[in-house]
């Protein structure tokens, strides 16, 4: 599949099917969504599918699918609090 994310190499799924399942409105789908993307893709490639607001607004639900990379993304979000760069 040419339009198929890199990082789906376990999951069939096109770029225009995950784009829609982040607008999911159940907040628990989308982050299994969500927390896959930041679990798997490259950083850089993560910002391509999700905004920093999406992800302090659903980070409750995300952290419970980040896996090993969740120490990562806890690292990186309590550095920009502590900087000031995000809200505590």
């Amino acid at each position: 599949m040419a339009d198929r994310p890199y990082f789906a190499w376990d999951v069939n799924v096109t770029e225009a099917e995950l784009r829609h399942k982040l607008r999911c409105t159940d907040a628990d789908a989308r982050a299994q969504w969500q927390g896959w993307i930041m679990a798997e893709a490259r950083y850089p490639d993560v910002w391509r599918f999700l905004s920093l607001d999406e992800i302090l607004r659903d980070w409750s639900h995300i952290r419970l699918h980040l896996g090993r990379k969740r120490a990562f993304w806890e690292f990186l979000l309590n550095g920009w609090r502590a900087q000031g760069l995000i809200r505590a």
